[in-house]
């Protein structure tokens, strides 16, 4: 079976993209796939830091421990290193198209284009909400990874 380098992202590293790693590490785990898995922030706000306390919860919840995650900013390095990068709304995917090198042979999508019921593809941020937002998010983040998951397991596993 083929392996995937897969990085999430999305601006701060610290709610969406490091919740896609654990539930896609997590995915990985319980189908016996190889999946190499890291996240990252198109912006350098919170390098360092562990994922919001939110994060952490809403994930814990599921039986997914993300808490020992530091946030990083992307790399140009990245679009050489992983397969898949994938952008958790359409401003990251403009920021990640704008950065990545001509000769990347990274594929750099939308996360969210894996699942049909995503809104454009999109993953709300719930940064500025309450911990409502962060349960929508793991669920939304769970139906995306496995759908992902499915299209990469897949015979024909090329983007669309």
């Amino acid at each position: 079976m083929k392996s995937f380098k897969v990085l999430t992202v999305c601006l701060g590293n610290i709610c969406r993209s490091p919740a896609a790693q654990g539930i896609l590490e997590k995915i990985a785990t319980t189908q016996k796939l190889y999946l190499e898995l890291d996240s990252a922030g198109t912006a350098a706000y919170h390098v360092g830091n562990p994922p919001d306390s939110r994060s952490i919860s809403a994930l814990k919840k599921v039986g997914i421990d993300i808490s020992g995650q530091k946030a990083r900013e992307v790399s140009v390095e990245d679009f050489h290193e992983f397969d898949w990068i994938l952008a958790m709304d359409r401003a990251n995917l403009i920021n990640l198209c704008k950065i990545q090198p001509e000769d990347s042979p990274a594929k750099v999508v939308m996360f969210g284009e894996f699942n049909e019921l995503a809104n454009f593809g999109e993953v709300d941020d719930p940064y500025y909400g309450g911990t409502e937002g962060f349960a929508f998010m793991r669920e939304h983040l769970t139906d995306i990874a496995n759908a992902f998951v499915l299209h990469i397991n897949s015979k024909d596993n090329t983007y669309r």
